[in-house]
């Protein structure tokens, strides 16, 4: 009887021993640029951009206007309007400069608190898929350079379905969409 369970415990150790970890991949990047909810982010993001973009533009033309004016009357202004008006100049420049700056740094922070929620949203995803399955570690494809398929198991197509990526819905008819979507604000 002893036999049979130190017989029975040498085999549960080395199979234990011997027991591989499993290993799992995923396409992060690509998950979290499909993932409905980043849409919506773009969509904020490209409407943030185009209105800066747009007071951007009235900031130029008000400048340009008046650098016109300032060059049309400039041999008929006394010195002190001359010197008034290259004031008025250098600050209307100064605030386009500081406008440009300023809306830069803010587009990037609303990208930052827009995306934060999404990429949360896909991490909680992995992990939840990675710890069903019990795998040890779940690798971003983007940053290895090698993955070998036989050991390691793509829980992309998983990680998809539970984001509700639609399965015909590809990085390529993502920047299509794209493109396309410029192609009609330029219009």
């Amino acid at each position: 009887m002893k036999k049979v369970i130190l017989f029975a415990a040498v085999m549960l150790f080395s199979a234990a021993a011997w027991a591989q970890p499993k290993f799992a991949h995923v396409n992060f990047s690509e998950l979290v640029q499909l993932m409905p909810e980043a849409d919506q982010a773009r969509a904020t993001l490209q409407a943030s951009s185009k209105e800066a973009q747009e007071t951007y533009q009235t900031m130029v033309e008000e400048f340009n206007s008046k650098y016109s004016t300032y060059q049309q009357k400039l041999n008929t202004w006394t010195p002190a309007i001359r010197e008034s008006k290259e004031k008025e100049l250098t600050e209307i420049q100064q605030r386009v400069q500081e406008f440009q700056a300023t809306v830069s740094q803010e587009l990037q922070q609303q990208e930052q608190q827009l995306m934060a929620p999404i990429y949360q949203k896909a991490q909680e995803t992995v992990n939840s898929l990675a710890k069903k399955a019990g795998y040890v570690y779940v690798f971003d494809r983007s940053s290895i350079l090698y993955i070998d398929d036989t050991q390691s198991t793509d829980i992309t197509k998983a990680a998809r379905k539970a984001l509700g990526i639609a399965d015909d819905r590809t990085l390529e008819s993502l920047q299509a969409e794209l493109q396309a979507q410029q192609q009609t604000a330029s219009e």
